[in-house]
């Protein structure tokens, strides 16, 4: 089966980060038709094995290892977003002591009652009683008038939930991925601020830089704002590269075994002596990492883990280039999708910015404020502009660009055939068959597609549907047309 479609037909060479405005005309093609071919497995335009492997995009790239900013550039671009993006949350800037008003903002923000019937994982309705014990729960009435600045680390992999509750709630009955409640998830070593506790003593109410939600109490411990913070620029340290990497298994300390460890955080490096056991074994074959722990009463301890030398790490962050923006990418190539960071997976936004975090690179937690940040260069796109200027926007498109339409985003690895090729986390997708039909393809993953030939509905596109272009590593400007 084949469709057609009107495709730019650019080969860009990948790797080259001018701004849009400053290109060469003679990279500007006009658009033609492309036959978009369907292989027997069904994912549109996927028709050779090699475009699942990374070199396959890195080989074409004219200047794959070019970086794209530096460090000093990096560091002044996360100083912006932390200073003019209001989803993002400077803890090192919050008060001695929290303001009621602000804290019960916060919770409000969480979650709101739902207004449609919401459904189990077993397919039944969810009791309007069951609702309302979880929003009892968040005992929003017991907020101070102001309170003490508490500061904790996170010591284990955790849901960010919008109420203090493990009940997954969904949207339809049946539909048992997207979860309402979850929102995100936050990684050992994510310092945080403790705003409020559950009524039931269960759950915190954190601050993280990126997001506030609820989490399991027991996966936070409480320390110092000096030790907290202190932790997250500690040196030497050593950054997960890979995708999901795990330290190794101890029966000697067990609150630091078998963590799972993914991309871009940073742990630092304990100071242990080279020659002798770590929780039971020789340290010389692995990384000693020092890990926070929570103690039997809440407070924040440090323990050595064990973090094997042949998984994917390293001594500092990546370099921002093409080449490792789309290795990167790849690392997560069939992982299943995962709403709110669910099943110790990520979603679309979570990602994009998991990729960019292993360079040292900060994005908003969602798409929808990745989209519009303030700190970051994007060309937005309202529901009335013509295809002329979405059509100039898809053919300057560089590897590492973040394309947005409602609800979700996706990453450019490279142009091939006259499509924009892209890796993105979905939970779907659709084209137009040869038959005029739309084809559903069961993606729920991280996958490989082209742009031109996905479909949001029966009549738009997904580029119809733009809303935004991020370049988080470069100028972008749409030439005049």
């Amino acid at each position: 089966m084949r469709i057609t479609l009107l495709a730019v037909g650019l080969l860009l060479a990948g790797g080259i980060s001018q701004p849009l405005h400053a290109l060469p005309p003679a990279t500007i093609v006009a658009p033609v038709a492309t036959a978009a071919p369907v292989p027997a497995h069904g994912v549109v335009g996927i028709i050779d094995e090699a475009m699942l492997s990374p070199d396959y995009w890195t080989s074409a790239m004219a200047a794959p290892d070019r970086v794209l900013l530096d460090t000093p550039a990096i560091d002044a671009q996360n100083r912006r977003l932390f200073e003019l993006d209001g989803s993002m949350h400077d803890l090192d800037k919050l008060p001695a002591r929290l303001d009621g008003n602000q804290v019960r903002k916060w919770l409000d923000d969480a979650s709101s009652r739902p207004t449609t019937p919401r459904w189990d994982v077993e397919g039944d309705e969810v009791a309007v009683e069951a609702i309302d014990a979880m929003f009892a729960n968040t005992a929003v009435q017991a907020v101070p008038a102001d309170q003490a600045t508490r500061y904790g680390l996170v010591v284990h992999r955790t849901d960010m939930r919008g109420l203090p509750t493990t009940m997954r709630i969904f949207s339809s009955r049946g539909d048992t991925d997207i979860d309402r409640l979850q929102e995100s998830a936050l990684f050992p070593g994510t310092p945080v601020v403790i705003a409020h506790e559950s009524a039931d003593g269960e759950w915190l109410f954190v601050i993280s830089p990126r997001y506030a939600a609820w989490v399991d109490k027991h996966h936070v411990a409480e320390g110092s704002r000096a030790k907290v913070l202190g932790y997250t620029t500690e040196s030497p340290y050593r950054i997960i590269t890979g995708g999901v990497e795990r330290t190794v298994f101890t029966r000697e300390e067990p609150r630091v075994s078998q963590l799972q460890l993914d991309m871009g955080i940073r742990l630092p490096l304990a100071d242990v002596p080279p020659n002798k056991p770590v929780n039971g074994q020789h340290p010389y074959a692995a990384y000693v990492l020092q890990m926070p722990v929570r103690n039997e009463d809440g407070s924040l301890g440090m323990a050595p883990a064990l973090l094997p030398r042949r998984a994917d790490s390293a001594a500092d962050y990546l370099a921002l280039t093409p080449a490792n923006l789309v290795d990167q990418g790849f690392k997560f190539l069939g992982e299943r999708y995962g709403w709110g960071h669910a099943y110790g997976t990520r979603d679309c936004s979570g990602f994009v910015s998991e990729i960019y975090r292993s360079m040292g690179v900060e994005l908003p937690r969602n798409t929808s404020a990745q989209a519009v940040s303030p700190a970051l260069e994007h060309i937005t796109f309202e529901r009335n502009d013509d295809a002329a200027k979405r059509k100039a926007a898809v053919a300057q498109l560089q590897v590492g660009d973040l394309v947005y339409i409602p609800g979700h985003v996706m990453m450019v690895i490279g142009h091939h055939g006259g499509m924009t090729y892209l890796i993105h986390d979905t939970h779907g997708g659709r084209y137009r068959g040869d038959d005029g039909e739309l084809v559903s393809m069961a993606l729920n993953g991280v996958v490989v597609t082209p742009l031109e030939p996905m479909m949001f509905s029966e009549t738009e596109s997904y580029i119809d549907r733009m809303t935004s272009i991020v370049r988080p590593h470069g100028a972008l400007r749409l030439p005049s047309h």
